[in-house]
């Protein structure tokens, strides 16, 4: 493969030898780590030996290279979805994302694809991909090396995502998508799934998170503060008053899936369950945030609420504490009805817009008819 376009020479330089931690992401100075406070020699044996457990179940129900996930699925979808729901162990995770994502399956009836797009093709976003490697989990040590294995395979996955569909071509959000896969699997399993969730492979295409204007991220933010105000009225009712709005704080939960800011621990155990259960999980992630922080966030005003979004408290990011609380929010049919009022609105605010172009168009002619018959002028600009 052409590695010449990899990155600049404004990149971090090698990797710092500092400790990392059980995902790769290089741990602060000071500070405990995500799983908490030192536990004990016994506890660790215990929760490894409940972890082996658990890998033996997900190895039974997947079987060798996941022969048995389809089948298991369809005479157990309850305890897939419950299981799914605590969590997939982080040594199957990148098979069975792709299993449940349906990538597996483009990746089979694609075979050389994603060679030709990588080597053959070229891409008009090359240079902005490029500019926003460095950017894309800069703590991670996969990705922190210039020139790096990891630096060019994210590359590599986003320039053939962009030839792939150039209606798309390249966002910037897109590479924490393609960065978060690539830590669980191989270039081209990761360019795969990542067409699996913008086309559609499974659940609604995604895509239009990526279109110019932004489409489908205006949709979602319109749902969601509309669910924000039923589920929580005193708190939509502050944000409305503190002139807050959900651009300010969820666009980015939404572009790229919790993976940018939020903990990493959380952000894998959110794909467990958005991988399996579609967009609504973003939205009882982000309902579920909110509720937890409910008491104190009616009380902020606009600046203290910006901030806030940006720093959660740790308990509110704990995956053992927020996905129950997040499940227990009952959004499906709710999503439905206020994806349909909302395309009713948009389509009155394009009859709208059309009716004032063709009235606006009919006063100009008028005017400059009256202006040659009558003598005036008539001012319609507005």
């Amino acid at each position: 493969m052409d590695k010449k376009k990899g990155v600049d020479d404004t990149e971090p330089g090698p990797v710092p030898s500092r400790s990392v931690d059980k995902f790769g992401f290089i741990k602060p100075e000071q500070g405990s780590s995500p799983d908490g406070v030192s536990k004990s020699a016994s506890i660790h044996e215990r929760e490894r030996e409940s972890e082996e457990r658990r890998i033996k179940k997900w190895r039974k129900m997947i079987g060798v290279g996941g022969s048995d996930w389809k089948h298991y699925v369809r005479r157990n979808p309850h305890v897939v979805k419950r299981r799914i729901r605590k969590g997939i162990p982080d040594c199957l995770r990148g098979l069975v994302w792709q299993l449940i994502s349906g990538s597996r399956d483009l990746l089979l009836m694609n075979p050389g694809v994603y060679e030709t797009l990588v080597i053959y093709e070229t891409s008009a976003s090359e240079l902005e991909i490029i500019r926003d490697i460095s950017r894309t989990f800069p703590s991670h040590i996969f990705f922190q090396q210039r020139h790096g294995q990891g630096q060019r395979s994210l590359y590599n996955v986003l320039k053939a995502y962009s030839v792939y569909d150039r209606d798309v071509g390249y966002v910037q959000g897109m590479g924490f998508l393609a960065g978060l896969l690539l830590l669980y699997m191989s270039e081209e399993d990761a360019f795969w799934l990542l067409v699996a969730l913008l086309k559609g492979a499974v659940h609604a295409p995604m895509e239009g998170l990526y279109q110019a204007g932004l489409p489908l991220v205006q949709q979602y933010l319109y749902q969601f503060e509309k669910l924000v105000l039923e589920q929580m009225p005193k708190l939509g009712q502050h944000f409305i008053e503190e002139m807050i709005n959900p651009s300010m704080y969820a666009s980015q939960w939404f572009i790229t899936v919790f993976s940018y800011s939020f903990p990493f621990h959380l952000t894998v155990r959110v794909w467990d369950v958005f991988l399996y259960e579609g967009i609504k999980v973003v939205f009882q992630v982000g309902l579920a945030l909110l509720r937890f922080c409910h008491d104190e966030l009616v009380k902020l005003p606009f600046e203290k609420l910006l901030h806030a979004f940006r720093n959660f408290p740790e308990e509110a990011t704990d995956p053992d504490v927020l996905l129950p609380l997040a499940f227990t929010f009952k959004v499906s049919s709710r999503l439905e009805e206020l994806e349909k009022e909302y395309q009713k609105r948009l389509e009155g605010s394009n009859a709208s817009t059309s009716t004032k172009r063709s009235q606006t168009l009919k006063l100009k002619t008028m005017s400059r008819i009256g202006s040659r018959v009558f003598g005036n002028s008539t001012n319609t600009e507005k």
